[in-house]
Parts: structure tokens; sequence; C-alpha cells
């Protein structure tokens, strides 16, 4: 899908935006249902989503950008700000950093795909740059999300349904 630098830019602002914002909600809630070691995750994914954000927010000055309507995003829902099977009280661990993970993927989805489309020849050389510059970041953010997954316990319980996984 082609994209000026502007309508880029707000998407990934707005991306980010979504990500800190949901990953503040979900450390807020587990702090309330004293889940202090998930809360702790979902904080540094909020530092991290910031962090993105006020970057691109900062490469984005001097270019004018969209004012966009909900329903003018080009998703139905941010890619970072996956289900709400994370506002469970009794989540773990392992199924926060899932959670977190399955975000950051979706998202260097989103931003592969921008990549993609526009290097199809008519599309901004800049978005282009800017896109894959991006979607390494977030396969950054996966990899680093799966070494936590390899150290964290997974839990046992045998009738858990995974929803990442097949049986």
């Amino acid at each position: 899908m082609d994209y000026t630098l502007p309508l880029f830019l707000a998407h990934a602002i707005a991306l980010e935006h979504e990500a800190a914002e949901r990953y503040l909600e979900l450390a807020d809630m587990m702090e309330a249902h004293r889940n202090d070691e998930v809360a702790s995750l979902f904080r540094d994914m909020v530092r991290y989503s910031r962090l993105h954000h006020d970057s691109i927010v900062e490469r984005a000055r001097g270019v004018e950008l969209p004012v966009l309507h909900s329903w003018q995003y080009r998703w139905r829902q941010p890619p970072e700000t996956g289900g709400d099977e994370a506002f469970d009280p009794a989540l773990t661990a392992w199924d926060a950093l899932r959670y977190a993970r399955e975000n950051e993927f979706r998202a260097q989805a989103f931003y592969t795909l921008a990549a993609a489309g526009a290097g199809t020849g008519t599309g901004d050389p800049e978005v282009q740059r800017l896109a894959s510059e991006f979607a390494a970041e977030e396969a950054e953010h996966v990899q680093a999300l799966d070494r936590w997954l390899a150290r964290v316990p997974r839990p046992s319980v045998p009738w858990r349904i995974d929803p990442y996984h097949e049986a």
C-alpha cells in the first residue's frame, strides 16, 4: 500500500501512541490486581513505545501531517494494541510477554508492508527507508521479547488454551 511521507508518519505516530496508551492501561490494571511482575513488564513496554513515538515526532518536524479521523487510518485497530486477552487480572509474566511480542510482531508487519508498498517504483523512497528502519526496530523488539520468553517459565495449566499456538 502506497503512503505519502506525511500519511506514513501520521500512521506511525498514531501506532506508537496507541501502543503506549494500551500498555499503560494494562500496567495500571495489573498493579491494581497486585500482579506487580507483569505490571513492570508493561511499564517497560510503555517506555519503549514512548521513545519510538518521540523519535518519530522529531523526524516529522517540518512535515505537515494530515489530521486523520479514526476511520481514515489504514487499519481496523492499530497493530500494537492487541486484543482484550491481556486484561485478565490473572495474567502471568509469560502471557504478558507473549501478548507484547504479538503486538510488536504486528507492528513489524505493518512497517514491512508499508516499505514494500513504497518500494514498488511509484512510492516515496523516504517512506521505504523509514518503514524499513521502523520494521527493523520492531524486529529487535520481537527478538528481545523472544529472549525474555525463553527465560520466563511458561504456565503449565493442562486446560489452558493458548491463542498463539495450536495444541
